[in-house]
């Protein structure tokens, strides 16, 4: 029987609120559903975007709701050398590129899953007379190649395909900034912790077929997929500190995991809202009855 591990990632940008409660718990009760390991990992990598103290926040608040994460936490800022090694073992897969964003959108390529504009390939060849390098990015294969269609079966959502070279095109494994992108951060991350099944939120679905990618140039195991659905505010927007999202309540702990068990569809006896321990049985049995 394989050795289960997953992890939950959150970036410290702020609070953990009701969406980013409800990733950790369906990746919490997968773990515990599979008596496997369950590690937390703090990506801060997009250091700009850092908030100080969020991510001591973040790993209270899910003690605090009953989440307690098995070895020690990693944090991403900590670990450049290995996301440069790994840059380096791509070789000529990697190219530079002087391509600024408003030239990108002005190409009109379209606009990729993650909401960045569709890479037009404009710098594969060479950089133009009078630029400079401003980011590095990774070829991606053409979709008549053997390479150029990334399928996966993903546990939620089924059989998913994707053809890199018309969702993303060539992406970003460094960015104008000198920060190192989260795609290259998450698949050495996940290799090296020896993941072996990501469960997250179906906003980072379009992450996926570039992760998997990444992972055969860097001949890194693939792990299994499962993306949950995202929670959406009442004008229909995905929940987030960006859309109003406010932070979790700690006064009320069982009401909280209870919406979040709501969400995810688990249907809890009513014995599962008198206390943490009675919550985290109840709702790891009607996860495994589900998905193990």
């Amino acid at each position: 029987m394989m050795h289960y591990t997953g992890r939950f990632a959150p970036s410290p940008t702020g609070p953990l609120h009701t969406g980013s409660l409800v990733a950790a718990m369906a990746s919490y009760l997968d773990a515990r559903a599979h008596h496997g390991r369950w590690l937390l990992r703090i990506e801060d990598i997009d250091e700009p975007r850092t908030v100080s103290g969020a991510a001591e926040t973040m790993c209270d608040t899910l003690a605090a709701l009953g989440m307690h994460a098995d070895g020690e936490v990693i944090w991403q800022s900590q670990r450049k050398a290995r996301y440069e090694a790994a840059f380096n073992q791509l070789g000529e897969n990697v190219y530079p590129c002087g391509c600024s964003r408003k030239e990108i959108a002005d190409s009109h390529t379209g606009i990729a899953s993650d909401g960045a504009a569709i890479y037009p390939g404009t710098c594969r060849h060479g950089i133009a007379e009078g630029k400079t390098t401003r980011a590095w990015r990774l070829r991606v294969p053409p979709t008549m190649s053997a390479a150029g269609v990334i399928t996966f079966e993903d546990r939620w959502l089924g059989r998913i395909t994707e053809a890199l070279s018309e969702s993303t095109g060539d992406f970003v494994l460094k960015r104008a900034d000198g920060f190192w992108a989260y795609q290259l951060a998450v698949v050495v991350d996940d290799a090296e912790q020896g993941v072996t099944d990501v469960v997250r939120g179906a906003d980072l679905l379009g992450s996926t077929a570039r992760q998997i990618y990444l992972q055969g140039l860097l001949r890194l195991p693939t792990p299994r997929y499962m993306h949950v659905p995202v929670v959406n505010n009442a004008a229909g927007e995905k929940l987030s500190k960006q859309t109003g999202a406010t932070p979790l309540n700690l006064d009320r702990p069982l009401e909280t995991l209870m919406g979040a068990a709501m969400s995810l569809g688990l249907v809890l006896p009513a014995t599962a809202g008198t206390d943490l321990t009675s919550f985290w049985e109840a709702a790891i049995s009607d996860w495994a009855r589900r998905f193990v």
